[in-house]
């Protein structure tokens, strides 16, 4: 049977249960999954690359078909290096197809070989993203439900002397 490896990028900036639950749905369907945080020099994360994929890591530490890794520059020449067939995306809303659909168009154009699979996670999780989150724990809201326990211990120090 062929090995097939998936590459989930995101900036991860922090990592929701949104993130979590499309990693735990590919981990059932792919021998290998790599969460790899991309590097964007155009955004100001809240996290260092390291912070985001220490966070990753917590949280992904019970699956043996998981690592992590970070990159920067086109994903799909990442995906290439990395013998990927498959790159993960998850869709919350309609709202995320457009940019998605024309993203993985592209890609397909510029490697036949790699596959998107969108990937959808559970309605209790499709309005949550890391933008909304940073701003709960940036104004001190409950954040317990939405991120792991590390990553919502990380926003907590984040934002622990903003009042």
């Amino acid at each position: 049977m062929k090995k097939i490896t998936a590459v989930y990028p995101g900036t991860f900036d922090p990592i929701t249960n949104g993130h979590l639950d499309i990693i735990e749905r590919a981990v059932q369907l792919f021998d290998k999954v790599i969460v790899a945080v991309a590097y964007n020099i155009n955004k100001t994360p809240l996290f260092s690359k390291d912070e985001r994929q220490e966070m990753i890591k917590a949280a992904t530490k019970k699956y043996k078909n998981v690592s992590v890794d970070g990159f920067d520059g086109l994903l799909i020449r990442y995906a290439a290096g990395k013998k990927a067939g498959v790159i993960i995306r998850g869709l919350r809303a309609i709202s995320d197809f457009e940019n998605e659909f024309q993203m993985s168009l592209m890609n397909r154009k510029l490697a036949p070989e790699i596959t998107t699979l969108f990937l959808m996670p559970n309605e209790k999780y499709t309005y949550i993203n890391s933008s909304l989150i940073r701003e709960l724990a940036k104004l001190k809201g409950d954040i317990k439900d939405f991120v792991p326990p590390y990553t919502a211990k990380k926003l907590k120090e984040k934002f622990r002397n903003i009042t």
